[in-house]
Parts: structure tokens; C-alpha cells; sequence
């Protein structure tokens, strides 16, 4: 019996990975994050699988459903919403399992972020405008940011900045972040990115609060801060440069 850990992707039914499908199609019980996991993937799941909305669970009553499912000798698919590796909270569960002696394995989805690039048709790393992202959120109602790890403090590098679960902290975001980047400085924000409610803002730093009010961004949603969401003048990547040395591009020999 193994615990499959699935990255369900941002919400679009197709934007989980080919393994991910194969492994929800075919495990006997499936434990998912209720609104967060579309319908259409759902759908995908065996008719005689036990489903398992965990929205109302603590922890501990997840646990107990997994390990009911080892007693019978059942894998199980654990839909979690985007990417397991950044705010999915499977750390906890894993360390569970360990405990218990339950084998698990990790399988990626579509990050939150990634959806919301696509949404503005944007690339997030441009050449000598910014090559850094920082994924974060605010505390507030929350588990505790380590004191290090402000806002404040992470605009200092004026890199692109992510805040995930952040639109009802708009305003406090804003005034936090713009003795760094500036009021002007390019914003955006994707609610339900990749879903058909998809709701996409573009504008500045300081129009940041009025425009999370006047939309009613409040509900998955991401707000991205940095230079490169309007970025325009850069030079072409060094990988597809006329000017890269042909030297470069040179493969090293093998290893005998």
C-alpha cells in the first residue's frame, strides 16, 4: 500500500500531470481538498473508489482515513491542490507517515503561480530585468512567518515577488512593499487562474488595494509585484543570442 501525494494543479481538470491521472484513475481510495479539486478530475476517479472530501477533517481524522486504508491493503491518491512542494501542507502528513511506517511518494503538479504567468502571458524571469522569484504569503490568521521572513524584508531585493493567499492584506502589502519597488511599479493579480471563473488584473503598486476591493479579488488568488510583469526593453536570452560565443554551445567529451 502506498499513499500517492498528487499536485491537482491550480484548477483546470487537464493540467495534471499524465502519472498524477494514471494514479488517481486507478488507487481505491482518494482523499481530496474539496472546492479546490475541480469536478472533472474527480470524475476521473474509479467508480468504486472511496472518496474522501477533506475540507472538514483535522489531521488527525485524515490520518486515521489513510490508515484505514493501509489496514485493508488500499493505495490511495491524496489530491492536493497546484504543487506539492510550496504551501500544500504535506509536510505534516508525511511526517506521519514516516511514523507510522506507511510508504508515500510525491507526485508534482502545476504551481500557482506557473497558471498565473500563463494568464498574463508572461514569462517571470527576463534577461537584466530579473532573473529571481520569491514565493511567500502574510501571516495574518495563518501559521506564523519566521521573523526573518517579512515582506519588508524580502522587497529589499526587489525581485518578483509572489503572495500567495494575500488579496484581503492588499493594502498592508502595498505599504509595505513600496518604499522598495515603488508605487508605479508593475502588479497584477490571478484569481482562479486556469479556471473558466478566471479573473485576471494588471496595474501598479499603489492601485493594488482599491482594485483588490473594486473586482472582489478575495478567494485564489495570487498578486505579483516586480518589474518584469511590464517588461519590454531587455536583451534576448544569452541561450538564443547572435552575440553568444560559439564556443558555448561546445559539448564536453564523454566519459570514458
Amino acid at each position: 500500500m502506498t499513499v500517492h501525494f498528487i499536485g491537482a494543479g491550480p484548477g483546470a481538470p487537464d493540467l495534471i500531470t499524465v502519472r498524477g491521472l494514471r494514479l488517481l484513475q486507478r488507487c481505491s481510495v482518494v482523499l481530496y481538498a474539496g472546492a479546490l479539486i475541480p469536478d472533472g478530475l474527480l470524475a476521473e476517479c474509479d467508480p468504486e473508489a472511496r472518496m474522501v472530501d477533506t475540507a472538514h477533517l483535522d489531521l488527525d481524522q485524515i490520518m486515521a482515513e489513510i490508515q484505514a486504508a493501509h489496514d485493508a491493503g488500499h493505495d490511495v491518491a491524496r489530491l492536493q491542490s497546484g504543487d506539492l512542494s510550496v504551501f500544500s501542507a504535506v509536510a505534516e502528513q508525511v511526517r506521519r507517515l514516516e511514523a507510522a511506517g506507511i510508504d508515500y511518494e510525491m507526485v508534482p503538479g502545476v504551481p500557482a503561480f506557473a497558471a498565473a504567468a500563463a494568464a498574463l502571458g508572461r514569462e517571470l524571469t527576463v534577461p537584466t530585468v530579473g532573473q529571481t522569484i520569491i514565493l511567500t504569503r502574510l501571516s495574518r490568521n495563518a501559521s506564523a512567518m519566521p521573523e526573518h521572513e517579512t515582506i519588508a524584508n524580502l522587497g529589499r531585493s526587489r525581485a518578483l515577488l509572489c503572495l500567495h493567499l494575500a488579496t484581503h492584506l492588499a493594502d498592508e502589502a502595498v505599504e509595505e512593499l513600496a518604499p522598495h519597488y515603488g508605487r508605479d511599479c508593475p502588479a497584477a493579480v490571478v484569481a482562479m487562474a486556469s479556471r473558466p471563473e478566471e479573473v485576471v488584473w494588471r496595474g501598479t503598486l499603489g492601485e493594488l488595494g482599491d482594485a483588490v476591493r473594486t473586482h472582489g479579488l478575495r478567494r485564489t488568488a495570487l498578486i505579483l509585484v516586480g518589474q518584469v510583469l511590464a517588461a519590454s526593453e531587455f536583451r534576448d536570452s544569452h541561450l538564443y543570442s547572435t552575440e553568444r560565443d560559439r564556443h558555448d554551445c561546445v559539448l564536453p567529451p564523454p566519459i570514458s
